[in-house]
């Protein structure tokens, strides 16, 4: 998987975005960003025509402020610019379906999760 990229997109660039598109907000080196990547991995991997953006936040980093990120990773479903679901920290698989479900929909192909 990608690592969390220190350039990040604009609020407006993402407001301005058509289509499904996820922000992952975390760093390289967070503990538990390493730990819920096996779970964010595959889930998209399920679902190549979702783009992921996985930008590195902290302290003065403008993109996760305006969405109110506190914790890592957190990641934000967006359809057309607006957030659709949430997911802060997973702990499963599931959690992440979930969210990409109500993204894209019941008939988007997707594997079953194991």
């Amino acid at each position: 998987m990608s690592e969390y990229e220190e350039a990040q997109p604009t609020r407006a660039e993402i407001d301005a975005r058509e289509g499904p598109v996820v922000l992952a907000f975390g760093t390289n080196w967070c503990g538990y960003c390493l730990s819920a990547e096996r779970f964010i991995a595959p889930a998209f991997d399920a679902h190549p025509e979702v783009p992921l953006i996985k930008t590195e936040d902290g302290p003065g980093r403008p993109l996760g402020r305006s969405f109110r990120v506190k914790l890592w990773p957190t990641l934000i479903f967006l359809r057309d610019g607006a957030e659709v679901a949430r997911v802060v920290r997973p702990t499963s698989r599931q959690v992440i379906d979930d969210a990409m479900h109500v993204l894209v929909g019941p008939d988007a192909a997707a594997t079953p999760t194991p």
